[in-house]
Parts: C-alpha cells; structure tokens; sequence
C-alpha cells in the first residue's frame, strides 16, 4: 500500500485526483500507476485501470488471476467491472467511498449475480492517509 500511496501523492502533485494503485504477484510488484485522466484527457485513465493494463501488457495476458490489486480509495464501478474481468485474486484498499465506490457501497458489484468473477476484498489499510491526502486534494479546490 505504501507504493500505491506514493503514486497518489505523485497524482496530487500533478493536479490528479490522489488515487494510485499497484498490481503484484507472488510479493512482486508488477505494475504501479496513478490518475491519468487529465494528463490523457481519458475518463476511463483512473488508476486501476492504468495498473490493470500495465500489468496485463508486463504479463503478456488480460488474465490477472495470480494478482492482487493495492489501491488507495475503493474501486468505482468501472473499475470493480474490470477488477472482476482480470480475474484479480485479492483486493486491498485504503479508503471507502460512500458516494462513488461500488465494491462495499452503491452497487456492490462483486455481490451480483451477473458478476462472474469476485476476488477477496480487504478494505482500510492506509485508510487515515488515503483520506489525509483526499481532503488535501479536495481542500484546496473548494
């Protein structure tokens, strides 16, 4: 989490929403990204998505399943819809969030029935200082 952390600071630093997330294998780090969604005028850049693709492309498949995914604020429904395709084996989060996650709130996508795919979910880790740089970020555009 401490990697994925560091990435979120990094996404503040360039005026990004502080999200970073980090795929690793078998205690490896495979792929560690950020919010991209300014920088390439992508709605779809969050930093799940960055890390997903990145360790796809790094592992020469869209089969993560050998994987867990670090991120620092709970995955929205994009990113839990593609969580669930890569077939990621764990999930860990910092931060909850009520209003736009949708692994523990909104549509608590892993808990449908059409989802075919639900990796072991552990939520807080880093939670204080996802939410400390959160509030920064927010705080100084409001």
């Amino acid at each position: 989490m401490r990697l994925a952390l560091l990435r979120a600071g990094e996404a503040a630093a360039a005026g990004e929403v502080p999200v970073g997330a980090v795929v690793v294998r078998d205690g490896e780090v495979i792929a560690a990204a950020a919010n991209r969604m300014r920088s390439r005028c992508d709605p779809t850049a969050h930093a799940e998505m960055e890390a997903l693709r990145e360790a796809g492309l790094a592992l020469g498949t869209s089969r993560l399943d050998e994987c867990d995914l670090w991120v620092t604020l709970e995955p929205c429904a994009m990113c839990a819809g593609a969580i669930a395709l890569s077939r990621i084996r764990r999930l860990y989060f910092a931060a909850a969030d009520p209003k736009g996650g949708a692994v523990l709130h909104g549509p608590r996508l892993f808990g449908q029935a059409t989802c075919h795919h639900a990796p072991e979910v552990f939520g807080g880790i880093g939670e204080k200082e996802s939410a400390r740089l959160l509030r920064a970020f927010f705080g100084e555009r409001r």
